[in-house]
């Protein structure tokens, strides 16, 4: 699994997760329960993550979308 993106923003990643569906790539959320900790603040980022074989075509689906990814 590699880290695809990485936002304080939960519409971005249920954004991105739509588009990953659509094109039949299996995406991941990791940090979801981290609020906990946080005190439900929201300054702790979420990552959405991808399998290794499928991030050059994520990474391509989020920049003709417009959502920037991680490097």
């Amino acid at each position: 699994m590699k880290e695809l993106l990485r936002t304080n923003d939960p519409t971005v990643i249920a954004f991105a997760q739509a588009l990953l569906q659509g094109e039949d790539i299996t995406a991941f959320q990791m940090d979801v329960h981290m609020s906990v900790l946080e005190g439900s603040v929201g300054i702790l980022p979420r990552r959405l993550m991808v399998a290794d074989q499928h991030l050059f075509l994520a990474r391509a689906i989020m920049a003709d979308n417009g959502i920037e990814t991680t490097v």
